[in-house]
């Protein structure tokens, strides 16, 4: 036994089939989210900083929301990103659509690369199961 549960909306199995990962994992009332890139058609990263941002949140939320959670519930956020610097201002101005006060723990990182070609953030969080 393994002692968790893996949360996979339909839209991901083909993830969870392709790569072998789960796109959460649920343990001890905890929810454990893999990083999330905004990607679209095919898998490719979408153009345009806010656009791709907002797909990453959208694409955190519907993993959220496959196992009954949603942003109010996350306690931790960590974000990977390709040219922080650059687009702090666009990310966080996304970011503020979807996360609300009171404001979750976030760590940015600053990377050279992500998994998606043309990836500029991943986020990954960890969430309390209401």
């Amino acid at each position: 036994m393994s002692g968790f549960e893996t949360v996979i909306p339909a839209a991901r199995q083909r993830v969870y089939d392709n790569w072998h990962f789960a796109p959460a994992t649920r343990s001890s009332g905890m929810l454990y989210l893999s990083g999330v890139i905004g990607t679209g058609r095919g898998g490719k990263a979408i153009e345009g900083p806010e656009e791709q941002f907002e797909a990453a949140f959208k694409g955190v939320e519907l993993v959220l929301g496959e196992a009954g959670a949603g942003f109010a519930d996350v306690v931790e956020m960590t974000t990977y990103h390709v040219g922080l610097n650059e687009h702090i201002a666009t990310f966080m101005k996304v970011k503020d659509r979807f996360v609300a006060e009171p404001y979750p723990a976030w760590t940015a990182i600053g990377v050279s690369e992500l998994a998606v070609p043309g990836g500029l953030v991943e986020i990954r969080v960890i969430a309390k199961q209401p």
